[in-house]
């Protein structure tokens, strides 16, 4: 459960402007301030269900958004790829100083 909830974290983060306020209200409600189905339906003023049909598809949204654009797979490729850099790097702090910029630039 931790997994997925960090991957729409993830997917959130770099696909929120494509989705409309409300979808972005009730995923930053659920998923980053770690309210319940029931008190965003009461936030809202709608049914536990209603919250719970809308969370659901904007996250498939958010898994079609990313099968397309693929930016969080790009993301986490560059990670790794940073991650050799410094292993790779060891000791030479003028390439360390060349990944650090690098890092920054995500």
């Amino acid at each position: 459960m931790l997994e997925k909830t960090t991957r729409v974290n993830f997917l959130y983060d770099f696909y929120q402007m494509l989705l409309t306020p409300k979808q972005r209200s009730y995923m930053s409600l659920y998923y980053l301030d770690d309210y319940s189905l029931g008190e965003i339906a009461e936030e809202y003023d709608v049914s536990r269900q209603a919250v719970y049909d809308n969370i659901r598809r904007t996250e498939a949204m958010l898994e079609e958004y990313e099968s397309k654009l693929l930016l969080f797979q790009k993301f986490q490729e560059r990670t790794k790829v940073i991650g050799e850099l410094k292993t790779a790097a060891g000791q030479q702090p003028e390439l360390l100083a060349i990944i650090e910029t690098l890092e920054e630039l995500e």
